[in-house]
């Protein structure tokens, strides 16, 4: 299997870290790690993933950012 790591940060951002690696496996398999700690992976689907971003997307999480904020 080949996994092709995509950052959640582009490489030119500067600022703390740790930043998420994902990658895209085969099938349905989707990977995230902390570059603080890469040997541990969180594996999911690509259908969940997929429903995470549009809930980001979406706005769902930023009661979140709000309460950190406070």
């Amino acid at each position: 299997m080949k996994k092709v790591p995509t950052r959640a940060a582009p490489e030119s951002t500067d600022g703390p870290g740790p930043r998420i690696g994902i990658a895209f496996g085969a099938a349905d398999a989707v990977y995230l790690r902390e570059t603080s700690s890469p040997d541990t992976v969180v594996t999911t689907t690509r259908t969940k993933w997929d429903a995470f971003v549009r809930g980001v997307q979406a706005g769902e999480f930023d009661h979140f950012l709000d309460a950190a904020e406070s």
